[in-house]
């Protein structure tokens, strides 16, 4: 027997299934079924008793099991003894918020997987930084400012709401409508200043920051708030999205570093983010806590 053997012997005891242990292995089902087999005229026993969905260990398997889960951490410590160590990489990215945590995920992700060792530390946007992921209202003399994503805002009401008959929102509709205030918010520092130019007053019920309590407020029929049009709150029933027009509420959102900053790891995000421009709005999401 070789610890290959073993290893597939133990995939199939911990997902019980032959097939979920193949795609654990990265092999055919075939191959790993023929693995099993080999070990089992080597011991002279059977391991796995086949049912209709799966298998079932033997007690011979599960005297087996114990002996080769301590065989292959044997095996893999005398190997990790020998591996050079990574040396760490550090980089400071400052983020903002309400960025989506799909797409920002996605980046990230593959930004650790390209730099060997990266440590990456996600900050402020206001603390000392390799790069932020910003708005461009909020790009700093000196800096280059790559956009990433476009974002649009749309109008969160209550189902109840009278506004749920109407296909968009015009600015008019806003005169007496119970808003919930939602700062630091690009849209809202577009949307209220207009609203004054044209004498119309909403009824402000709440002060708040973020995405999460502004829809919990809107759920709760207290009022409606301004939210990026994300890909998930069409999924809610609690919460209704109108267009809102004669006024274009938008954000750009880019990554912003010195032209004096050549790092490889910041070469490397670059890429990254060029490659991941125009990606749609609507395969996003937001989490609780999220501002912009």
């Amino acid at each position: 027997m070789d610890v290959r053997q073993l290893s597939y012997f133990v995939a199939v005891y911990e997902q019980g299934s032959i097939s979920a242990a193949a795609r654990q292995c990265c092999i055919t089902q075939p191959s790993l079924s023929t693995a099993i087999r080999q070990l089992e005229q080597e011991l002279g026993v059977i391991l796995f008793t086949r049912l209709p969905k799966g298998v079932s260990p033997t007690d011979d398997a599960d005297k087996l099991y114990g002996h080769a889960g301590r065989l292959i951490s044997q095996v893999n410590s005398i190997k990790a003894s020998f591996v050079q160590p990574v040396k760490k990489v550090q980089f400071k990215l400052g983020l903002i918020r309400a960025l989506g945590v799909e797409r920002m995920s996605q980046l990230l992700r593959e930004f650790s997987l390209l730099v060997d060792g990266l440590e990456l530390h996600l900050v402020e946007p206001t603390e000392q930084c390799d790069a932020r992921i910003i708005t461009a209202a909020q790009l700093n003399a000196g800096e280059v400012f790559e956009p990433i994503w476009h974002d649009s805002y749309m109008l969160a009401i209550p189902p109840a709401s009278p506004l749920m008959l109407k296909s968009s929102i015009a600015l008019a509709d806003f005169e007496n409508l119970a808003l919930i205030k939602r700062t630091p918010c690009d849209a809202w520092n577009s949307l209220y200043p207009e609203l004054g130019r044209r004498n119309i007053k909403p009824d402000i019920r709440a002060d708040i920051q973020t995405i999460e309590y502004a829809l919990g407020l809107v759920s709760a029929g207290i009022g409606c708030a301004l939210v990026p049009d994300f890909y998930n709150l069409n999924q809610r029933s609690d919460v209704l999205l109108k267009n809102i027009d004669e006024l274009a509420l938008q954000r750009t959102i880019g990554l912003a570093y010195r032209r004096t900053n050549d790092t490889q790891p910041l070469k490397i995000l670059i890429q990254l983010c060029l490659h991941t421009v125009n990606i749609a709005p609507t395969s996003l999401q937001f989490t609780p806590g999220d501002t912009d």
